[in-house]
């Protein structure tokens, strides 16, 4: 056995604790236990630091080996194996404060390790169900979830897949989601696409037996399908099902990791937009717009690339060759902001012809620029000031957008917040402030406050003026609020036209267009030529009319909320989901969009409504 079995993991970084700067050790004392996670402000700056110290990084990965060795040793039997007791408490605290280190410094050896030591020390060495180490295999989940890379994810499914344990890959799968959802935020990291075993195609092949299985990566999302003698069949073979049961079951798990990894490659180039993090032309173009899994998801955004200094291509790859260019050439994505609005214009109307829907809005995508009034402001935006919202509805968002915040609620600190998010590769971050309107157990009401900008200093965060943050971040920060306050606005909700909150509701349901409403806006001015209901539809500047049978209503554009001419009376339609048939192409996913077409449909036709709420309001309003 290697001399690395006599490497004691604890003492040994205790004795390079000893040997710290004060200011050195204190980052350490301040690190929260793992088992109570709950990183406290400055968490990924404190581990930043951390990760420049030489000699702790040395430790980390003399630890980390000196750990897989062990486990190797008690797999060969080299080693007594008694369950749970591979490492102490101790050892798995140090332990996982080195894998947290390895892990932000991007270890090149460290892919290697772990695709031996997670799915070790996941399994017995005997028959048993039990694990060498179960504290020591959450931790380095744990320090994944803090600083993720693709190939964590994958030695983590091998150990999933590994461990006899009757409990354990349920809690594995669900600690995954939080370490691909943190994936999005490692630009440079999530970019490093995995292969999967598809060939340049995008292709996998598999014969079971008679049967051959095909998985595509394809545009739509990963495709399985079956065939026999060359003849497609219809699903599943029952033989192939009851020869090859773990075969069929690992190709469709295949199928849900391609998707997974594509929505976690498309959250990343767009969470990413503010840092241009892409690599040059010529990795760009092996790593990615060829690569058999990515493919799928670059090939349908628009590019530039940098031909010449200066002089910046735009190509989008699923229609357009490759330009030549130098091999060193700079990439990055294109963006509306950067463009002049002919180009923007051209471009969507590219796409709604060829039908094209990209894997995240951007031809489409709203800007958003500094106005004369936070010009006069100078050190916040009160843009999206003065917004009802539903807060919990807003504080999924937070998360789901990589926001961070405290929740709010009737308890000590409860009453107000910022949250906030980093931006190019951190040397920006936004806050949006709000507080606590109202409160009940069915509901919770926030206020909208002030946006402000901090930048990084050599000191840390310093506050920014707004006049300073570049025009990209700026505009990418404020469509996520903007997006905050759209969605979840209560303008948008009937329950709250009545009552004090009415003056609000009026105002914001029915008023000037936000920004995502007027992306919405110029979609439908090109989707309505195509519709059966056409003729009966006009655009207006804040709302869809629509000119039914029995009268002629008004759908505003941002919180499809209806209004019957001529006096504007309001009329509540909540109407079922509508099946897409195929025939109404929409260039993003965005679903009041769809609410506003399926209300649009419904009225067009409203002499075939056959529900009497709706009936009775509309009746009432022309007699």
């Amino acid at each position: 056995m290697s001399d690395v079995n006599d490497f004691a993991v604890a003492s040994e970084e205790a004795a390079v604790l000893a040997g710290l700067p004060e200011d050195e050790q204190a980052l350490f004392a301040a690190m929260h236990p793992s088992d109570t996670y709950s990183p406290p402000d400055g968490y990924a700056e404190r581990w930043r630091r951390i990760s420049g110290i030489p000699a702790y990084a040395t430790y980390a990965r003399r630890a980390l080996e000196a750990a897989a060795e062990r486990v190797g040793a008690i797999g060969r039997g080299e080693l007594p194996y008694a369950a749970e007791k591979a490492f102490t408490a101790d050892e798995v605290a140090a332990l996982g404060r080195a894998a947290r280190t390895a892990l932000f410094r991007d270890e090149p050896w460290l892919p290697a390790l772990l695709d031996g030591l997670l799915p070790g020390v996941a399994v017995a060495p005997t028959a048993a169900r039990t694990l060498p180490s179960q504290a020591l295999l959450f931790e380095l989940v744990r320090a994944g979830r803090d600083f993720p890379t693709p190939e964590l994810v994958t030695a983590v499914r091998a150990a999933r897949a590994a461990t006899r344990h009757a409990g354990v890959p349920k809690q594995l799968e669900k600690n995954l989601k939080k370490v691909e959802a943190n994936l999005v935020e490692r630009v440079e990291v999530a970019l490093r696409q995995p292969t999967l075993g598809f060939g340049p195609d995008g292709v996998l092949r598999r014969e079971l037996g008679p049967y051959e299985a095909v998985v595509t990566a394809g545009a739509g999302g990963a495709t399985l399908t079956w065939s026999k003698d060359g003849q497609a069949l219809r699903s599943v073979p029952a033989p192939a099902r009851r020869d090859h049961p773990a075969a069929v079951k690992e190709l469709r798990d295949l199928v849900k990791r391609v998707d997974i990894q594509h929505r976690t490659l498309a959250r990343a180039l767009e969470a990413g937009w503010t840092a241009d993090m892409i690599p040059p032309y010529r990795r760009w173009r092996a790593e990615l717009a060829e690569h058999p899994v990515a493919r799928a998801v670059v090939r349908r955004l628009v590019w530039e690339i940098e031909t010449a200094p200066g002089r910046w291509q735009a190509v989008l790859p699923e229609f357009d060759a490759l330009p030549d260019a130098p091999e060193d050439a700079a990439v990055r994505l294109w963006h509306p902001l950067r463009s002049d609005p002919r180009t923007v214009e051209s471009w969507r109307d590219l796409l709604t012809e060829r039908q094209l829907r990209q894997p995240f809005k951007q031809a489409f995508r709203e800007i958003y620029r500094l106005t004369p009034a936070e010009e006069e402001t100078r050190d916040h935006s009160d843009r999206f000031a003065g917004h009802l919202v539903h807060y919990r509805r807003m504080f999924a968002l937070f998360r789901a957008r990589s926001w961070t915040s405290r929740l709010l609620g009737p308890w000590d600190s409860g009453y107000d917040d910022a949250a906030s998010r980093t931006l190019a590769a951190g040397e920006w971050e936004v806050g949006f402030h709000h507080v606590l309107a109202d409160w009940s157990e069915e509901d919770v009401i926030a206020s909208t406050d002030q946006v402000r900008f901090r930048r990084r200093t050599s000191g840390g965060m310093r506050p920014a003026p707004l006049t300073e943050v570049p025009p990209l971040v700026l505009s990418e920060a404020m469509r996520d609020v903007d997006l905050f306050v759209g969605v979840t606005s209560i303008a948008a909700d009937p329950d709250w036209q009545e009552g004090g909150r009415r003056p609000y509701w009026e105002q914001a349901g029915f008023g000037e267009l936000n920004g995502t409403a007027t992306t919405r806006r110029d979609a439908l001015a090109r989707i309505l030529p195509r519709l059966k209901i056409a003729d009966r539809c006009a655009l207006e500047e804040r709302c869809l009319v629509v000119r039914g049978e029995l009268s002629t209503y008004k759908i505003h554009l941002g919180s499809a909320n209806i209004r019957m001419t001529p006096d504007d009376a309001y009329l509540c339609v909540v109407p079922a989901p509508r099946k897409s048939d195929g025939t109404v192409f929409l260039p993003f996913e965005d679903d009041r969009l769809s609410l506003i077409l399926s209300k649009a449909f419904l009225l067009a036709d409203d002499a075939s409504i056959t529900d009497d709420s709706i009936l009775n309001q509309i009746k009432r309003h022309s007699s």
